[in-house]
């Protein structure tokens, strides 16, 4: 981990921007059955390394994307927080989290939001987006605690559900 570079950091937490070669730190992450249970998954090795591509090309393009988080104690990969392009011309991006099954519960995914929050202040970021599994009552209430307002419900292809969406103005 000491040859990444660094965007941002946390108390707990630093962040760092995808790289070709970190499939298994994606795999790690989008390969876990649990941890992508609500979001579309269970995802193959080959899911994989599409949604890695299209982290880094979401960065290329953007400069956004889930960026991976790691712990700044040990450097042990946490997951990933950061931002999707919605809107990029009316300045809007969506805000997500995925956490690794060993990270759950520890506040992690508020801790790294709220830095990602900062950061999309400080880039002249209108107003953030988030959603979440209509089961996973975890990521609502994080949401809500983060500022964020419900708008509507929206479909999302990967469940094939309505999702609850939500609204942060920045």
């Amino acid at each position: 981990m000491d040859g990444r570079d660094w965007l941002m950091a946390t108390e707990r937490l630093r962040f760092s921007i995808w790289q070709d070669d970190d499939i298994a730190l994606a795999d790690a992450i989008w390969g876990d059955v649990e941890v992508t249970e609500m979001t579309g998954g269970p995802f193959s090795t080959s899911d994989v390394a599409e949604r890695l591509s299209a982290e880094i090309e979401n960065w290329r393009r953007y400069q956004v994307q889930y960026w991976p988080v790691f712990r700044l104690s040990d450097s042990t990969l946490v997951g990933c927080c950061g931002l999707r392009p919605r809107d990029m011309e009316g300045r809007v991006a969506e805000l997500g989290f995925q956490l690794c099954r060993q990270s759950w519960g520890q506040g992690y995914a508020s801790e790294a939001s709220r830095a990602v929050i900062e950061w999309a202040r400080t880039h002249d970021f209108a107003a953030l987006i988030a959603g979440h599994h209509p089961s996973n009552h975890a990521s609502k209430r994080a949401l809500v605690r983060l500022g964020f307002s419900y708008t509507h419900d929206e479909f999302y292809p990967p469940t094939g559900l309505m999702e609850p969406c939500y609204s942060l103005p920045l």
